[in-house]
């Protein structure tokens, strides 16, 4: 059985649990050691009993760099007597410095690294000496990784071959929903007339998007409502709650298990919000969100930005709605007049689309753990090319 250490930045992620039961769902061991955002204890991991390396802090860079450092002098003894693994995981740059300790401390047994970027923060683009400095960190600490897994060919183009990041292959690890076994029927619980209902649930951080969104609703005066879920990144939108307390055509219905909840939420409503402008023209125009696949898994008509990766990714396939900017003149004119017969029509181009275009299931997991096995042997065959 392959023994997988997972470090990452968060233990209380809902990707990271996702990640941890598909490594499991594999056939893998998981050793999960990591900070946390919060005090919330973590979701249940079932036989995985997390490290907690201790509290880092939503854009407290400096506090999460000094952190680490502590950490990298005791990670060892903090991993107990779990032994060497046979390979090592790590969860954005952060904790590749961790893994890089790791791997100098275990020189003995050539432990390799696989490096999970997922999100290119706005630190490494910025065009000044600390995003310099920060570019050639990242660059030295990836210097030995023996795979990258990212989520999004975007991010391979724009970042890391086209500033030389990482030399590494690349693995293609989309944002899709984990289904180790399909769950039965994929449309609506019913399709009613208006209102019709915009989900926009996972990590909630776009400002513009809420407030766009609130002033759709109150121009429609009822024949549209916004249903949010998951958690509100409170440091981008302080005032998240008022926001939504003042429009009656908002609901925020709170957090939801991922996977288990994904099926029920996404069947109530009829449009999935994936537009995000927190980093716009950076990482939020470069990534595919899991709220992507999550939504269309389960018919919801996705909703996106012209000249985004989401956009190109729906246009191939001929599904969604693309506002050529995010508006409320954008949302009206695209939204305004839909009825029954149109609804209809844009969902069944999503539900006709290969059930694995949105999904990751138990053979997805065994060929990932198998990837990560043979790292140790030879390295692997680049899976995806940037275009």
């Amino acid at each position: 059985m392959l023994r997988v250490l997972y470090l990452v930045h968060d233990i209380c992620e809902p990707a990271v649990r996702r990640r941890v039961m598909m490594l499991k769902a594999g056939g893998a061991r998981v050793t999960l050691a990591g900070f946390r955002r919060s005090s919330a204890s973590p979701a249940d991991l079932g036989d995985v009993v997390p490290v907690d390396l201790g509290t880092t802090k939503d854009a407290g860079f400096g506090q999460r760099i000094a952190a680490v450092a502590r950490v990298a002098m005791t990670i060892q003894g903090r991993l107990g007597g779990d032994g060497v693994p046979d390979v090592i995981v790590c969860r954005n740059l952060e904790m590749l410095a961790l893994a890089a300790r790791l791997r100098a401390l275990y020189a003995w047994a050539r432990v390799p690294v696989a490096y999970e970027c997922l999100d290119i923060h706005r630190l490494m683009l910025r065009e000044d000496a600390l995003g310099a400095a920060m570019r050639a960190l990242e660059r030295y600490l990836a210097r030995d990784v023996s795979l990258l897994m990212t989520s999004s060919p975007a991010f391979v183009r724009h970042y890391f071959r086209a500033r030389n990041q990482v030399s590494s292959p690349v693995e293609l690890l989309e944002n899709k929903h984990f289904e180790p076994m399909e769950t039965g029927g994929n449309a609506l619980h019913r399709l009613e007339r208006a209102p019709w209902r915009i989900g926009w649930f996972g990590a909630l951080r776009c400002r513009r998007s809420l407030l766009t969104l609130a002033d759709f609703v109150r121009a429609m005066d009822g024949r549209f409502e916004v249903v949010l879920r998951g958690k509100p990144a409170l440091t981008a939108i302080p005032d998240f709650h008022d926001i939504v307390a003042a429009e009656p055509h908002l609901r925020f219905e709170g957090p939801y298990r991922n996977p288990e909840d994904i099926a029920d939420i996404y069947r109530e409503v009829h449009f999935s919000w994936v537009v995000d402008y927190f980093e716009a023209g950076l990482n939020s125009s470069w990534l595919l969100p899991n709220r992507l696949y999550e939504g269309c898994r389960f018919g919801a008509i996705p909703i996106a930005v012209a000249g985004t990766e989401t956009a190109l990714f729906l246009r191939h396939r001929g599904i969604g709605v693309q506002l050529p900017d995010l508006s409320t003149d954008q949302l009206v004119e695209m939204l305004g007049d839909m009825d029954t017969t149109t609804v209809e029509q844009l969902r069944g181009k999503v539900l006709e689309q290969d059930r694995k275009t949105w999904t990751f299931d138990g053979e997805d997991c065994r060929k990932l753990v198998t990837l990560l096995s043979r790292l140790n042997l030879h390295p692997p065959e680049a899976s995806m090319k940037p275009a």
